[in-house]
């Protein structure tokens, strides 16, 4: 039963790797997934036949398969799940017109820190593996320090306790000691900055914004490379304070709705104080 398990499991993770590659690479022939993806002709084969026949893939001119109508379809599903709300999307782009920086929002979903979407500058370089729903390295990214620094301390160390915080370049904190020290001054100062800390040459400020009850329920964040960040910081630490500010007042106002995580945690909390 274990090895029919396995086998399963295995199987589809190939589909999926092969599914994956059409999407990021385009059309690709049998032979050129099967050598992409490091798997046998045959077993390529089998895979795409699979996928072919359920509507995720076509098989078109030359032996070329490319994406069909339920991947398409699929893709506009994930597109259709990670927009965001008007209001916050014309105010990261009131933040990326401002800075001429690429520009984040990301989303406290209650126990993690989600990236929602973001606007990329053509003078910048990118971060790689950042993308709509990264949820990692939260010790690393100002996006994600800005929102643990006003979740209770007992929280965060939940969160925390038990993982290893990864080095992702010399600058990363790497202890929870560490990062607790970061979230106070970040929780002092109003925003949160990554020094290189997730990626080299690359530094980030992020400011939160909060639902009415205080909690927060998002940030905004700007990125840049090193040098220019150091120039102008001053301007864009402001930018996101004015961004996180805009969205809080429209949370406060009700003319925009907190997440669903924030709201739930919110009522129990409120629970929690009834009962005590």
């Amino acid at each position: 039963m274990t090895a029919a398990k396995s086998e399963i499991l295995t199987t589809l993770s190939r589909g999926m790797a092969v599914f994956e590659h059409l999407v990021n690479a385009g059309p690709a022939t049998a032979k050129q997934l099967a050598a992409e993806r490091g798997l046998s002709l045959g077993v390529c084969y089998h895979v795409l036949r699979t996928l072919e026949a359920d509507g995720y893939v076509i098989r078109g001119e030359g032996g070329r398969y490319e994406l069909g109508p339920h991947g398409f379809a699929l893709g506009r599903g994930l597109q259709r799940h990670s927009e965001i709300a008007p209001e916050l999307a014309v105010i990261l782009t009131r933040l990326f017109n401002a800075t001429g920086e690429t520009a984040f929002i990301a989303e406290w979903t209650g126990g993690a820190v989600l990236l929602r979407h973001f606007l990329t500058s053509t003078h910048t370089l990118s971060v790689g593996g950042l993308e709509v729903g990264y949820t990692g390295d939260m010790h690393a990214r100002a996006s994600c320090k800005s929102i643990l620094a006003h979740l209770p301390v007992e929280q965060v160390e939940t969160l925390f306790a038990g993982v290893t915080l990864t080095r992702l370049t010399p600058r990363t904190v790497t202890d929870l000691d560490g990062l607790l020290m970061e979230l106070a001054r970040v929780r002092s100062q109003g925003y949160a900055v990554d020094e290189e800390e997730f990626a080299e040459g690359m530094r980030c400020v992020s400011a939160p914004y909060f639902a009415p009850d205080g909690t927060p329920a998002g940030s905004f964040t700007v990125s840049a490379p090193a040098e220019r960040f150091t120039r102008t910081r001053p301007q864009l630490v402001a930018a996101v304070g004015e961004a996180a500010t805009l969205a809080s007042s429209l949370l406060a106002s009700g003319r925009l709705r907190a997440p669903a995580a924030v709201q739930e945690a919110a009522r129990a909390a409120a629970d929690r104080k009834e009962t005590a």
